[in-house]
């Protein structure tokens, strides 16, 4: 089995394949925030309340036909690297691993779809597609959410909505977020601008990980910052149109590198690709800031012959959990730095 082969069966679907407008998005996410009724949120619940809460959706799960496939994995039970691992993937919040008494993950097998329980929330419903897809990822997330709406008296205000532990979650509960790698508009200078101002459209930007974080490899999150007293439709059209607006700047800007400063651009994606065919020993976030390179080289041409689904691969199989997965013991942060370089190494060659 080649190294390719062994990579293809670790990786979620939202990896595997490119998608629309995948030069610039690289996934598409909808969560939705769900509460049981007349049960304590999370961070005030009892163990007793929780455990319920685990039990009485695990219940749900079995009852419904069309939850079939879907299944649940307690976290107390789950390795602390393999829930790292979950975190890497983008499957489960760094936050909902901090506590795993009576917490549980309910995946797909393909991993499209992930559902976090007793975070901060009792449910938290995320799907999640490679490209651009938010259509088709709050389709597969309301049914879902219907699915299990059939077999749980959810926590509901008529004039409100739902209700969440989180005031900013109070309304449709839903949060819809596009991952995009803005390359030229940061070489431009234009990110910080172009970006502040999406703020001013109830859009918030965030780092690779969500809440919390900063970005990396010029990667970004966008997703609404209200969910009260707009429906969901009106949330999926307002950031569906930013992100229309920040894809063609990017490209924009794209073509003005090609046109004004083509060698420079030539030369800075060619070095890091160098650098990637034959470093020895590369940190988790100079890889990330090289393969950001490589991968606009690869968007305009620059570099042809290597897939781009390769940044993707690689943006989450270096990162420290997945890469001591894969090497199949704990490793040293140096020798995380040499086996992911050789790592590295080694699927860029294969192209």
């Amino acid at each position: 089995m080649s190294l390719k082969d062994i990579i293809e069966k670790t990786l979620s679907s939202w990896m595997r394949d490119g998608g629309p407008e995948a030069d610039v998005v690289l996934s598409t996410r909808t969560r939705v925030a769900r509460n049981l009724n007349n049960v304590p949120f999370p961070h005030v619940a009892s163990d007793a309340d929780l455990k319920g809460v685990v039990d009485t959706v695990r219940d749900a799960l079995k009852r419904s036909p069309a939850l079939a496939g879907l299944y649940m994995l307690d976290l107390a039970e789950v390795s602390l690297l393999d829930r790292q691992i979950l975190v890497e993937k983008h499957l489960v919040s760094p936050q909902h691993i901090g506590q795993v008494k009576n917490r549980a993950v309910v995946l797909r097998k393909d991993e499209v779809v992930s559902i976090m329980i007793n975070e901060e929330d009792h449910i938290r419903i995320q799907t999640i597609f490679p490209g651009f897809q938010l259509e088709r990822a709050w389709e597969l997330c309301s049914e879902i959410d219907d699915g299990l709406e059939r077999g749980l008296d959810y926590a509901f205000d008529e004039k409100i909505g739902y209700l969440t532990a989180c005031p900013t979650n109070v309304g449709t509960g839903l949060r819809a977020s596009i991952m995009m790698h803005l390359p030229a508009l940061a070489m431009t200078n234009q990110v910080g601008r172009v970006l502040s101002s999406v703020s001013h459209l109830g859009i918030a930007v965030r780092g690779l990980y969500g809440e919390g974080t900063e970005s990396s490899g010029n990667i970004y999150q966008l997703s609404n910052q209200v969910t009260l007293g707009r429906t969901e439709q009106d949330i999926l059209e307002n950031i569906k149109g930013v992100a229309r607006q920040i894809i063609d700047q990017e490209r924009g800007a794209r073509g003005y590198l090609l046109r004004e400063t083509r060698k420079q651009l030539e030369d800075r994606v060619y070095r890091a690709y160098g650098i990637l065919a034959n470093a020895r020993m590369i940190t988790s976030e100079e890889a990330l800031r090289l393969l950001s390179d490589v991968r606009l080289g690869i968007d305009t041409n620059l570099i042809p012959g290597i897939d781009r689904k390769i940044f993707n691969e690689l943006m989450v199989l270096t990162r420290p959990a997945y890469l001591q997965k894969l090497m199949g013991r704990e490793l040293s942060p140096p020798e995380r730095d040499v086996e992911r370089a050789s790592f590295i190494r080694e699927r860029v060659k294969e192209g």
